[in-house]
């Protein structure tokens, strides 16, 4: 009886979404992962090379 919570925290720890499943979009989860990854490295090399300076 003492280890029944520690066979529901163990079951439930398993329910996790895998990146196949639906996501935002008709994208699944991992594609959607991707495109946020993606989105932030462009963000990152735009400011890098000083390309959210507005021009004069």
């Amino acid at each position: 009886m003492r280890l029944l919570p520690l066979f529901l925290a163990l079951a439930l720890a398993g329910c996790g979404g895998s990146d196949t499943d639906p996501g935002p979009g008709g994208l699944s989860r991992g594609e959607a992962r991707q495109l946020d990854e993606a989105a932030a490295a462009a963000d990152i090399n735009a400011t890098d090379n000083g390309a959210t300076e507005t021009p004069q």
